[in-house]
């Protein structure tokens, strides 16, 4: 365990006792969610948003440094019988909270739903409870032993990963991005990209800095484990996010006022939406969409880009995303009057699908008034 995980985890071991104020963000959570939370869980919350908001009927649900549980079990109220919820924290008194409440939980809510596993959010292949119970039967005393502890965790991490690989539906999380060291971070993300299955979501709620903090600040571990000194700055905490392959990534809460102001460097939180492409082949089949405006064009993070008004040819699976996905509001969504197949979709970017070939198609993201008088 590096310096910033001992740290953090020693903070939020004391967090789990006894609540502290200073890890607070003011949150306005969905009270008949959090109706039938024991109130020790309640109280021994610390976040800076609500993921849960996100949570559809039937998702799979990962919530990375679920700490005490609030958010898992408020997740577990919205996915329904065929959705479950995984919380991944590293700290045992967070995890001895969560679990405390299972048993009374599972019965308010019908089913016992949520899995609380120990594991590093920037290792999520890695099940640390497994790892301990190696170690208790193979300490480590030379470098052979350490060599074989090596070999273990990477066929663990192969054969039986704490979270398997394209299995889960939407990753949260709560103000706990910010609290992974730095040279952890691309790798957590990847491990974020890694989990979710094509088309697979992402809401993170966290602390972003609107500008770049100063080795100082970094180094003062009371305020990295306050949430203050790690944040992502505003605009890189979505760099991130791309460059790990991720569309769509966009702010969708954005406090106006900041939570704290250090060294005249605003701290604030933020909600960040994303989604992991699907990887379905690009087959034309005469759909449409119509950018509405306001703006002149709009391009999306596939290189596809949408003149205001258009009728713009777009292969099936880049129609679904914009129909189905988080810019459907934003477009006219236009299938084949007749159903087509016309190969692998090679038109160039922006190019115009005549009228023509969608006449008495349905037209979806309008109005759905009755018609003309």
């Amino acid at each position: 365990m590096s310096s910033v995980e001992s740290n953090v985890s020693e903070r939020y071991a004391q967090g789990a006792q006894l609540r502290e104020e200073a890890l607070c963000c003011p949150v306005d959570y969905d009270p008949g969610l959090l109706k039938i939370l024991p109130t020790e869980i309640i109280e021994r919350d610390y976040g800076c948003g609500d993921p849960s908001r996100y949570v559809r009927e039937g998702d799979t649900v990962l919530d990375l440094g679920s700490g005490g549980g609030k958010i898992c079990y408020m997740a577990a109220q919205l996915v329904g019988d065929k959705g479950k919820v995984i919380g991944v924290d590293m700290t045992d008194e967070m995890l001895e909270l969560a679990r405390k409440f299972q048993p009374e939980m599972a019965v308010k809510i019908g089913a016992d739903l949520v899995d609380f596993r120990k594991g590093y959010i920037q290792d999520l292949s890695l099940s640390v409870d497994a790892m301990n119970d190696y170690l208790a039967a193979n300490p480590v005393r030379d470098n052979d032993s350490l060599q074989a502890l090596e070999s273990w965790k990477k066929q663990q991490r192969s054969s039986q990963p704490l979270v398997a690989t394209a299995s889960v539906d939407l990753v949260i999380s709560n103000c706990v991005l910010n609290l992974v060291a730095e040279a952890d971070r691309m790798e957590m993300i990847d491990e974020i990209y890694r989990v979710l299955k094509p088309g697979g979501r992402v809401a993170i709620s966290d602390i972003v800095s609107d500008e770049f903090v100063p080795q100082h600040l970094k180094d003062d571990d009371t305020l990295w484990s306050g949430c203050i000194s790690g944040a992502f700055q505003e605009k890189g905490f979505m760099d991130a996010f791309i460059e790990a392959g991720f569309v769509a990534v966009a702010y969708d809460k954005w406090d106006a006022a900041p939570w704290q102001v250090v060294d005249d460097i605003e701290f604030r939180s933020v909600t960040l939406m994303a989604v992991k492409p699907e990887t379905t082949g690009m087959i034309d089949a005469g759909h449409a969409v119509i950018y509405k405006g306001p703006y002149a064009e709009v391009c999306d993070d596939m290189g596809n880009y949408f003149p205001r008004g258009e009728r713009i040819a777009v292969s099936k699976r880049t129609f679904g995303f914009i129909a189905n996905g988080p810019y459907q509001n934003d477009f006219i969504a236009i299938e084949p009057a007749e159903a087509t197949d016309g190969g692998c979709f090679n038109l160039p970017p922006a190019t115009i699908r005549p009228a023509s070939e969608s006449k008495g198609a349905q037209h979806g993201g309008t109005s759905t008034g009755s018609g003309c008088c």
